[in-house]
């Protein structure tokens, strides 16, 4: 089930708690991309929040938004690059993205799978996607306070399956929101400070999971021939090397003798 894309607007853009999630997340992708001049990069679901410092540095930036959602002008006030679509069905040619960021569009979509199938066709050869889900085991997904708490949540071990199973190469897997997912300003107030001593804790559980996956690039099947096999090779040929051994001349007359 989709949130609408106002309720996604509100909270990451009006209330404190949302900003502050888009803060620390935006960190996280920036770490994992530090550059992508030059490159083409796409978001899914409602990962504008995320897609604003790629604007001045990419060569062209989408915002892909689902039906079911809906979508809104981005960025303000410059020109508008977000789209709606179908899930299993983006307005984009194949291969044509070189990085895609996937935000509220995969845990609350009907068929997870078609999501992916779309993302590792857009992707280019080499090509890496960044999706941020729910954890399962985090106390966000167990509140409907934020938008963590809609759709299915995952473990680590299930999203990389299951990207697996698409054809995707998990590369990096972290987690982050390690403060309460709670509106009270006393929490908020600290919420840097937790998030800062829950990434030197490895057992403590983040709110969301981030994935990092490149797009599998298959070998060319079949054999391949050497130059050596290319050389014909003439009847007795494995004999040219060298004088047969008396035992088998011997046995090469005697059949010739048999045979006239």
């Amino acid at each position: 089930m989709h949130l609408d894309v106002e309720d996604l607007r509100n909270f990451y853009y009006r209330q404190k708690l949302g900003r502050s999630v888009q803060r620390v997340v935006k960190q996280e992708i920036l770490r994992l991309w530090p550059d992508v001049s030059g490159q083409t990069v796409a978001g899914f679901g409602f990962a504008i929040p995320l897609l604003r410092p790629f604007l001045s540095k990419s060569r062209r930036v989408i915002a892909l938004m689902p039906g079911p959602q809906g979508v809104m002008a981005w960025p303000t006030p410059q020109d508008n690059v977000a789209v709606l679509c179908e899930e299993a069905r983006w307005p984009i040619d194949t291969g044509h993205i070189d990085r895609l960021v996937v935000l509220h569009g995969l845990e609350t979509s009907d068929d997870q799978n078609a999501v992916l199938s779309e993302a590792f066709r857009v992707l280019g050869p080499g090509g890496r996607a960044i999706f941020i889900v729910p954890n399962r085991v985090g106390l966000w997904s167990r509140s409907d306070m934020t938008p963590m708490g809609y759709g299915r949540p995952y473990t680590s071990g299930q999203l990389e399956t299951q990207l697996r199973i698409q054809g995707f190469l998990p590369e990096k897997s972290l987690t982050a929101l390690y403060q309460p997912p709670s509106f009270k300003r006393r929490w908020q107030r600290f919420g840097g400070v937790i998030e800062r001593f829950g990434r030197s804790i490895p057992f403590l559980a983040g709110g969301i999971l981030i994935l990092e996956a490149s797009k599998r690039v298959h070998p060319a099947t079949g054999s391949r021939i050497g130059a050596a096999a290319k050389k014909s090779i003439g009847v007795l040929g494995g004999l040219t090397g060298g004088k047969p051994k008396p035992a088998l001349q011997s046995e090469i007359l005697r059949s010739c003798q048999y045979r006239t």
